[in-house]
C-alpha cells in the first residue's frame, strides 16, 4: 500500500510540476515516464500479492518475506530508473520479473506439498 501510495504522490506531483491536468496522460517525456512507470507497476501488484500469499501460506513464510521485500526493492527501482529515463527501468524490471516467478516456483511447490503428499 505504501509503495502505491508513493507512486502516486509522484504522478501527482509531476502533475503539477508540468501543469498536465487529469484526465490528461500525455505531454512533458517525464511526466509521461513517471505515469508509466506508475501504471505499470500498478498492473503488476495483484499478480505479486496473489503469488506472495499462496507461497507464505503453503510455502515458508521467512522466505516469501524475503522474495517480497526484494521484488518491492526491484520495483522501487524499476520506478526511479523509468522515471530517470526509459533504459533505467530494464535492470530492474528483469529482476522483479525473476522474482515473480521465483514466487510463482515457491507457490507451486508448497500447494503441490500440501494437496499430493500426506
Amino acid at each position: 500500500v505504501l509503495f502505491s501510495a508513493y507512486f502516486a504522490m509522484q504522478v501527482i506531483y509531476a502533475r503539477r510540476k508540468y501543469k498536465i491536468s487529469p484526465p490528461e496522460t500525455t505531454g512533458h517525456p517525464e511526466f509521461e515516464r513517471i505515469f508509466r512507470a506508475q501504471a505499470n507497476c500498478s498492473e503488476y501488484f495483484p499478480i505479486f500479492i496473489s503469488v506472495l500469499w499462496v507461497a507464505g501460506i503453503f510455502f515458508h513464510q521467512g522466505v516469501t518475506a524475503a522474495c517480497g521485500l526484494l521484488y518491492l526493492y526491484t520495483r522501487l527501482r524499476y520506478f526511479q530508473g523509468y522515471a530517470v529515463a526509459a533504459q533505467g527501468r530494464l535492470g530492474p524490471l528483469y529482476a522483479s520479473a525473476w522474482l515473480l516467478w521465483v514466487l510463482l516456483g515457491l507457490a507451486l511447490a508448497g500447494l503441490l506439498a500440501h494437496f499430493l503428499w500426506p
